[in-house]
């Protein structure tokens, strides 16, 4: 009996020894690691899928500071990011790819200085396609007062609304202005910016459209960002009254040419010269014209200015000099002698008005791609994807 009650006060005696130690065992009698008091999260979370390569991707640390920190392609090339001055967060500074897993690396600690790993992944949306896009104003040119700003894409685009948040026209004067989308055309969907008025001579304008990343619908997606910067010029307008048989050239306010003209036969609505605001489009010193339901097929015409896209011109016809300034005969174009069609041709810019009055056929979308001025202001903005 003695013998079991040493016994039993020796088991006692040994559990109260473990129970005051302070050691805590696992399963199987292993010893638990202690938990860092630092905690870890990444935006977005491990294992995201479909993450848009703009979003800038973070790591934050809570009851600690980040001792390295790194996101990694699957080419093992480092994301550029900034870590805080605190050390407790790091972002990241530049677009990621399409279709790419990304990695973190690193680590954290706390006040324990227990180490907290930075780890996890994620994955950037995979595109169905990917749409270019292009602006029809090159970087430094000089353009007319009444230069719309064209974007066009290459495919059509379903998410106007997102396309349109993605672009920006800043200018060095206050001016209002609003992007409009048009039919499709040229392959694809095209937006075009206009102010409400002609632009004022002089005036600096920079466009930025920063499509990479946006959803443009039914799984497209933006290519890449483009931008431009170009500047107004001198403000020259010509003034065609096809009643007056002349054409007037009006620059900064003052008059520079008057010219006999020829314009449409005003007798076949198929030959007016169209009624409304046209813009120079562009120009070259010899363009064959062809209209074979007249019966005439590669004419070279000289010193022609192309104010639409449905065949009018302003341009040389000696043919027609002893007309000029007297009657209407021509097809639509406004013919001028060589010498003045030579004249006013050196002077011409892309974006220059071209006001056609007292016409009986008015200038519409049928009859090219920039009809930008007969729309109504109105009319205009509801034409946006943003009218509210």
């Amino acid at each position: 009996m003695e013998t079991m009650r040493r016994v039993l006060m020796l088991l006692v005696v040994t559990v109260l020894l473990a129970a005051c130690s302070g050691r805590s065992t696992g399963p199987a009698g292993t010893s638990a690691s202690p938990r860092p008091q630092a905690q870890v999260s990444t935006l977005p979370g491990d294992k995201t899928r479909n993450v848009s390569p703009t979003l800038p991707v973070s790591v934050r640390v809570t009851r600690g500071v980040l001792l390295q920190v790194a996101l990694t392609n699957p080419e093992g090339k480092a994301v550029a990011g900034t870590l805080s001055a605190d050390r407790h967060s790091w972002i990241s500074t530049e677009p990621l790819g399409y279709g790419k897993t990304y990695t973190w690396h690193g680590s954290a600690a706390g006040p324990d200085h227990l180490p907290a790993p930075v780890a996890g992944s994620f994955t950037t949306v995979n595109p169905q396609r990917q749409l270019h896009a292009t602006l029809n104003i090159g970087d430094g040119d000089t353009v007319g007062i009444a230069a719309p700003i064209i974007l066009q894409f290459d495919d059509h685009v379903s998410n106007k609304a997102a396309v349109e948040r993605a672009l920006q026209v800043q200018t060095s004067v206050p001016t209002e202005g609003s992007w409009a989308w048009l039919p499709d055309d040229n392959g694809g969907s095209r937006a075009h910016y206009r102010p409400r008025n002609y632009w004022q001579p002089g005036t600096h304008v920079s466009v930025t459209a920063k499509l990479y990343g946006v959803a443009f619908g039914a799984g497209s997606y933006g290519r890449e960002d483009i931008n431009t910067k170009f500047t107004i010029g001198r403000a020259q307008i010509v003034e065609a009254d096809v009643n007056s048989h002349r054409m007037i050239v009006i620059r900064d306010g003052q008059e520079v040419m008057n010219f006999p003209a020829s314009y449409g036969l005003s007798s076949d609505p198929q030959r007016n010269t169209t009624n409304g605001i046209h813009v120079v489009m562009n120009k070259a010193q010899t363009v064959l014209m062809s209209n074979q339901a007249y019966g005439y097929v590669n004419i070279p015409e000289h010193w022609a200015v192309r104010i639409s896209n449905n065949g009018e011109f302003i341009h040389a016809n000696p043919e027609t000099t002893g007309v000029q300034g007297s009657s209407n005969v021509t097809h639509g174009c406004v013919n001028l002698s060589t010498a003045n069609a030579q004249e006013y041709y050196s002077s011409a810019m892309f974006g220059d008005p071209v006001e056609v009055t007292n016409s009986p056929t008015p200038l519409t979308g049928a009859d090219g791609d920039i009809y930008d001025w007969t729309v109504p202001w109105d009319s205009w903005l509801a034409m946006s994807a943003l009218h509210s």
